[in-house]
């Protein structure tokens, strides 16, 4: 690919940017949903979900370098394609300036339907909670927790393998290849969902018994056939973001979705009295129309047409695909062992209260799992190129944690204020729990992600696999171990420990054999501009008596003093003038415009 070439999708300009979730579809208060981002609709949903890339160290090629780094790219397979092996050896073109742009409305776009999905997901958790009884719902919130880990063996990580092959193949001038490896990527995963689903189906009534609930083995029953569904709209999110058109992952999974489903749950709860069964029909509705949207969209995706279909070998599919989901099934653990070891160790209310302080810790994902699902495919298209992997790695960092900190600041600071409105004052044992949670959040998000989003770009899934051990082991470890003694703060303090571990991992790991790293003087200089932010809204916090206008002038305070102190050190880069140029509003532009001119 040209240097100058639009980044993977060809005849397609910045202008008209690429559109379109764990990682896990949207979290609407059933559980984990997987996005890509995490955080894919998946836990995902993170972020990653991921997202975070930029600057080059040096010249030439990393790999004729640094020998040790021939040992990973050999532990894929020879033959499969890479951006690398397009053009000579350490080529020394320009990079792409179109790739940030890229980032920037891509994750713009995400970060917005992130928004409309969390107000969806709290409409339909709060309709469900008022038509139906508390059981009614435990029971499908139980039932959701066991799809959602059967869903990562009914996907099998394969529609991971979309966007990690697609925008390589798009970037060769491949459609046809591209085109082919989506088709067999959906064959591979009706397979692997609809054996999962018998599995489920037949396994019902055991599931019940060990859960107590008999009522449980209906809802799985009906439930398994949303198993096929999700694996089909994994891969379609996965498609649009192999594309790099994540509008159309707004549209359908954080709009489409969470809408048809709020009415058609409101319709079947209030007109036909069903109870469970019109909670799960409203959930099964939604994802039907949201795959049937998603489908013809993906049909009229110009970039997928043209050329001569060849196929992609299945190894080279399940080799990428396979370490991933084995990932998959750790993160889907990880979301669930911190309350587990708190129960064992506390009592139930310490579960709940536990909980609140992570979910409010959580909203400091937002930004990344909004860059996560552009970043990946940006950073596979590039893989054999050393600068411009560095490059977009420093980029989305800088970006990441330049949009994070002040949230950072006001998640830790007001912590017990936002926990005593928004819930009730017994939860403002939490804040401790916040502060750690958020410090281990900013450390992973250094090592490209809590999901490995900068190792899956890279091709090196079976580290993202290893460093997902880390993360899952240390967490049990640390939180078995400090839970007894200092209770829930011992949990957030272990998973605290556990991300730091994992993020450094990662960061030795993409050093080691990429040469690369995350840090540079302009992320200094936005570090720099957050102390003193930190300073004000601890002085906030300190001084003002009441937690009411303490909730609405921290953030004010932190935010301004933050903006004033980034023109002072000159936190605001050309780079980040010309993107905002392209990319954003008008309004938005001149305000970055001015505030560079100002330093």
């Amino acid at each position: 690919m040209s240097a100058h070439s639009s980044p993977g999708v060809r005849g397609d300009t910045v202008s008209d940017p690429p559109a379109g979730e764990d990682r896990t579809g949207g979290n609407d208060g059933d559980g984990p949903d997987e996005r890509d981002t995490v955080r894919a609709d998946g836990p995902s949903d993170g972020t990653p979900a991921r997202d975070d890339p930029a600057a080059a160290d040096g010249g030439g090629n990393p790999e004729l370098d640094h020998p040790s780094m021939t040992e990973p790219e050999s532990a894929l397979p020879d033959d499969v394609p890479t951006t690398g092996d397009l053009g000579a050896e350490g080529r020394t073109e320009s990079l792409d300036p179109s790739a940030e742009e890229t980032m920037a409305s891509q994750s713009g776009i995400t970060f917005g339907g992130s928004l409309i999905s969390k107000a969806f997901g709290f409409l339909i958790v709060a309709l469900i909670t008022r038509l139906v009884s508390p059981g009614v719902y435990g029971l499908f919130v139980l039932a959701t927790a066991v799809l959602h880990l059967m869903q990562i063996f009914a996907s099998a990580g394969l529609h991971r393998a979309i966007d990690y092959f697609v925008p390589q193949y798009l970037d060769a001038d491949e459609p046809g290849k591209a085109r082919a490896v989506t088709l067999q990527v959906f064959g591979l995963l009706l397979v692997t969902s609809g054996t999962t689903a018998l599995a489920l189906y037949l396994s019902a009534d055991r599931l019940a018994l060990f859960f107590g609930e008999p009522g449980l083995a209906t809802a799985l029953r009906y439930l398994a056939l949303a198993l096929p569904l999700l694996a089909m709209f994994n891969g379609l999110m996965a498609s649009y973001s192999g594309l790099k058109r994540l509008k159309y992952r707004v549209y359908v999974r954080d709009v489409t979705r969470p809408t048809v489903r709020l009415f058609a749950t409101a319709g079947l709860l209030v007109a036909t009295g069903l109870g469970l069964l019109g909670v799960i029909g409203g959930y099964l509705v939604g994802l039907v129309i949201a795959i049937s949207l998603g489908g013809v969209i993906l049909l009229r995706q110009e970039a997928l047409r043209g050329g001569q279909l060849s196929l992609t070998p299945f190894r080279e599919i399940l080799w990428y695909g396979l370490p991933l989901a084995l990932a998959g099934v750790i993160f889907v653990v990880m979301g669930q062992v911190d309350n587990l070891i708190v129960g064992f160790f506390l009592e139930s209310d310490d579960v709940g209260i536990y909980r609140v302080g992570y979910m409010l810790a959580g909203n400091l994902l937002i930004f990344f799992s909004s860059l996560a699902p552009i970043f990946k495919p940006l950073i596979a298209e590039e893989r054999k190129n050393g600068d411009a992997v560095a490059q977009r790695y420093r980029t989305a960092t800088r970006w990441v944690l330049g949009l994070s900190l002040p949230v950072a600041a006001i998640l830790v600071l007001g912590a017990e204020v936002y926990l005593s409105i928004v819930f009730t004052p017994q939860y403002t044992v939490a804040s401790g729990v916040v502060l750690a949670l958020v410090v281990g959040y900013i450390a992973s998000i250094l090592g490209g992600g809590p999901d490995g989003a900068l190792l899956q770009g890279l091709g090196y899934s079976r580290l993202v696999f290893l460093n997902s051990a880390i993360l899952l082991a240390g967490n049990v470890f640390f939180t078995a171990l400090l839970v007894p003694q200092y209770g829930i703060l011992g949990a957030g303090l272990g998973t605290m420990a556990a991300l730091t571990l994992s993020g450094a991992a990662a960061l030795m790991e993409v050093y080691y054999y990429r040469r690369i790293h995350p840090f540079s003087w302009a992320l200094g200089r936005v570090v720099l501009a957050w102390l003193p932010a930190l300073a004000a809204g601890w002085l906030v916090v300190a001084i003002v008596p009441d937690q009411l206008l303490i909730a609405v002038v921290l953030p004010v305070v932190v935010l301004g003093v933050y903006v004033a102190a980034g023109r002072a050190v000159g936190a605001v880069t050309p780079e980040d003038v010309r993107i905002a140029e392209a990319v954003a509003p008008d309004g938005i532009a001149d305000r970055i415009r001015r505030a560079a001119d100002e330093e």
